[in-house]
């Protein structure tokens, strides 16, 4: 479907998808809230071939829909003191590639130490005024991939496509022992709060946990491996290598013998989806950091 950003505003050239849907129903498939089509229609942030027209109406294909589909910057993340590493970006995205030991947010707000500030940092030198909004977080000692968007209007359906797994995360990790073969396993195991350290996770409780994992290479006496998640839960991987015995190499919280490492062996490598407007396969990846690349050359 063919945009163009007018300031504030996204046009959208409607084409067989939406024809003979109404308005209503274009804004419901990008997986905005009841209150914000009911804000957009109340505040007349919308037109049909450059006038106001009813949320019912009828769309028709070749008709133009204008959108306010950009908010201005809120202030909630400051400019730190550099940019980020891009990996991507147009007009809806910005994936940068985050470091290890850096948190995407910070645990307070007067700390500006953060991946989010970083990116902050980035779009007030571009001139960009609009919100830091990331998609999904990492834990901070892990690297990789993080995904922010730029464009307000697409933050409710690339919510909704990370929640059914059409935004797909691929991590690397060392994991201690090795594996008797490259085939892929699933680790099926509810994870919940460990009441007796508030820092940690367990294996239990009634919340699904699945994670998809097969061998890339054995080592001595340790492995590297790739790993899918088909959940989201807090530190979803590192319990579940544990529980099966194989912790991260450097993991001080579930590992008993966490190594020479200085933080947990986790990489988040590669996102792949498909891009909502432009419809394009967008697959990225990140090479693996040096203090974990020491370990497979």
């Amino acid at each position: 479907m063919e945009t163009i950003r007018k300031h504030d505003y996204l046009a959208f050239h409607i084409d067989d998808e939406f024809a003979n849907k109404s308005i209503h129903d274009f804004f419901e498939s990008f997986h905005l809230s009841r209150k914000t089509i009911h804000l957009l229609q109340q505040n007349k942030n919308y037109t049909l071939n450059g006038q106001f027209a009813s949320i019912s109406t009828m769309l028709k294909a070749g008709d133009w829909l204008s959108v306010k589909a950009y908010e201005h910057d809120d202030g909630m993340y400051v400019p730190g003191n550099k940019a980020p590493q891009i990996i991507f970006e147009d007009d809806y995205f910005l994936i940068v590639n985050k470091p290890c030991n850096l948190p995407v947010f910070p645990a307070h707000k007067d700390d500006t130490h953060s991946l989010s500030h970083q990116v902050s940092y980035y779009y007030h030198s571009q001139g960009y005024d609009i919100p830091v909004r990331f998609i999904h977080r990492l834990d901070d000692e892990t690297g990789g991939l993080v995904i922010y968007v730029k464009c307000t209007f697409l933050q409710p359906l690339m919510d909704y496509l990370l929640s059914i797994k059409q935004i797909h995360r691929h991590y690397l990790a060392l994991v201690e022992g090795n594996f008797p073969n490259y085939k892929e396993y699933v680790i099926d195991k509810p994870i919940a709060r460990n009441r007796h350290d508030a820092k940690k996770m367990r294996v239990g409780g009634d919340k699904q946990a699945i994670t998809r994992y097969h061998l890339m290479e054995n080592y001595d006496g340790y492995a590297l491996i790739e790993c899918v998640l088909e959940t989201g839960r807090r530190h979803q991987i590192r319990v579940h290598l544990a529980a099966i015995g194989h912790p991260l190499l450097g993991d001080a919280l579930y590992n008993k013998h966490p190594g020479q490492l200085k933080r947990q062996a986790l990489h988040a490598y590669l996102i792949e989806f498909i891009h909502p407007i432009t419809k394009e396969v967008i697959r990225l990846t990140s090479p693996l950091p040096d203090d974990m690349a020491e370990y497979v050359d």
